[in-house]
Parts: structure tokens; C-alpha cells; sequence
């Protein structure tokens, strides 16, 4: 027995106890999925085997795929990427499975949903058929008044994450003028946009995304730095939008589109207006190939 299985993990470093009480099956389970699928650390590595945070979420995306009818065998060559899962899921069990895990605060069921999601659909369709559902009902039911602040929370921060690590699989740098993303100064809602960050950067579209709570003065400044083909500013609603900004970013001779539901309100002020993931794309696509 590990002596050390009742511990909380260091990130990276999962005991086969913890990772056995994580996935519900027995450490003999494991270490047999070790022997006959060489997954995870080698079995001679003894009482010092430790699992990473890569194995424990592909072993809940093998042990997702058996709960959906797949042998054991082949799921475990899917979620190890020996093999292409081809088992397709439903959205709706996507979007159950997510809300399911976030309700429980299950953050590595979480990531992992979250990974396998990216991966298997791509951004753009992860994001308009699974997690924007999943946020909607969380804010449903908010509306009915059940606090639900800790699940919110939850799934918004592993979202984040999610997307950071799926675009660092693409170059960081791809040649050309990039689309500068922007959320306006008080905004913190940031996730459609970080959405349109990894599908720009799945496309090899060159863009540069500066996160939350920016200033103004940053966001001119880094507007002039980086000579961007497009500034897209994105705010929720009317009390963050900031027409000043938008009207500044122009003024100094920037292309400035405006996305998000917070810019209706202000009408028509000559700047080109989107306000879902498709137009977005869209709208960026055709400055960087203009």
C-alpha cells in the first residue's frame, strides 16, 4: 500500500492510491490497466510511481469512452492516442457530463471533459454547443434563485484554462499583422472571447488577446506597439462598453470593431459590430486577408 495515498497530490504528481480513489476502481485495476496497456508510470518504478496530470485526466477521458460502450482495450488506445476514439457523443451528454462535474466540483473530471471537448470538436463547435449551454443553464438558474456561486466559478476558471492550453498548442507566433482581442478596461466576463483566441490561433490567424481588467492607456499603447490589422473590444454589457476607448483606438488610425451584447445600446458609431463566435471569426478572417 502507498503510504502516502491519503495526501492531496502535488500538481504532476498523483499516487496510484489517489488516482485509484479519483477513477472509483480498485488499485489492483489500475495497476492491471498499466500491465496490459502500458499506460501511465512503469510498473518498475515501485512504491515511487507517480501519474501526471496529462495521465489522470486521459484515464478519465478512457474510463468516459468505457462508459459509453467502448471495450476497454480500445478505449484505453483512444484516450492515449494510439487510436481515434470513433465513438462520436452526443452534445447533450457533453453538456450533461460538464454540468454534472462542475456541480460536484470535480475539477481534474472537469479539465479533462474540458480537453477531450476541445480536441474532439475544435473551439468554435465546443464552445456553441457545449460550454455557452453549460453557462446558460448555471445562469438559469441563478434566475431561479439557486446559488450555484461555487459551481459558476469552477467551470469559468477550468474554461480559462482550457483554452490557454489548447492554444499553446499552436505557434505563438505566426507571421502578419495580428487581430489584437481586447476586452474593454472594466470588463470581466472574458470567456467569448478567449473562445475566438483559440479559434483564431487554430486557424493560423495571427492574434494577440490581452486578457481582463486592462487599462485604456494599455490597451492604446499596445495598440501602437503591435500595429494590429484589426482591435476587436468586447464587453457584456452596456456599463463596460467604452466608447471612448473604441473611439480613441481609432482616432490613432487602428482598425476597431466592437463585439459582445454590451455595445447595442450605443447604436451605430461607424464601427463594425459582431456579436457571435461565427461573425467574429468572420470579421477577422477578412482583415487579416485583405
Amino acid at each position: 500500500m502507498e503510504p502516502d495515498n491519503d495526501a492531496l497530490p502535488v500538481a504532476g504528481a498523483w499516487a496510484p492510491g489517489k488516482v485509484a480513489e479519483l477513477l472509483g476502481v480498485s488499485p489492483v485495476t489500475l495497476r492491471s490497466w498499466s500491465a496490459r496497456y502500458g499506460i501511465g508510470p512503469p510498473a518498475g518504478a515501485g512504491r515511487h510511481r507517480r501519474y501526471s496530470d496529462a495521465d489522470v485526466r486521459r484515464l478519465q477521458h478512457m474510463q468516459r469512452l468505457v462508459g459509453r460502450g467502448m471495450p476497454v482495450r480500445e478505449a484505453a488506445e483512444a484516450a492515449f492516442g494510439r487510436a481515434p476514439a470513433g465513438l462520436e457523443v452526443p452534445a447533450a451528454r457533453r453538456v450533461r457530463e460538464l454540468a454534472d462535474a462542475a456541480e460536484e466540483l470535480r475539477y481534474a473530471s472537469v479539465a479533462g471533459l474540458l480537453d477531450e471537448t476541445l480536441s474532439t470538436l475544435g473551439p468554435a463547435a465546443a464552445w456553441t454547443e457545449v460550454l455557452a449551454p453549460v453557462l446558460r443553464g448555471l445562469g438559469d438558474r441563478w434566475q431561479r434563485g439557486d446559488v450555484c456561486f461555487a459551481s459558476e466559478w469552477a467551470l469559468t476558471s477550468e474554461i480559462s484554462l482550457a483554452f490557454e492550453r489548447f492554444s499553446r498548442r499552436f505557434p505563438a507566433a505566426v507571421p502578419g499583422r495580428p487581430v489584437l482581442l481586447a476586452c474593454c478596461p472594466a470588463e470581466r466576463h472574458s470567456l467569448p472571447i478567449e473562445a475566438l483566441r483559440a479559434t483564431l490561433a487554430e486557424a493560423a490567424v495571427p492574434v494577440a488577446y490581452l486578457g481582463q481588467l486592462v487599462p485604456a492607456e494599455t490597451v492604446a499603447d499596445l495598440a501602437a506597439r503591435l500595429d494590429p490589422v484589426l482591435v476587436l473590444l468586447w464587453s457584456t454589457a452596456p456599463t463596460t462598453a467604452d466608447d471612448l476607448l473604441a473611439a480613441r483606438l481609432r482616432a490613432s488610425g487602428c482598425e476597431v470593431g466592437t463585439a459582445g451584447p454590451g455595445w447595442v445600446h450605443l447604436g451605430d458609431r461607424g464601427f463594425r459590430w459582431v456579436n457571435d463566435l461565427a461573425s467574429a471569426v468572420e470579421l477577422a478572417v477578412e482583415h487579416t486577408e485583405a
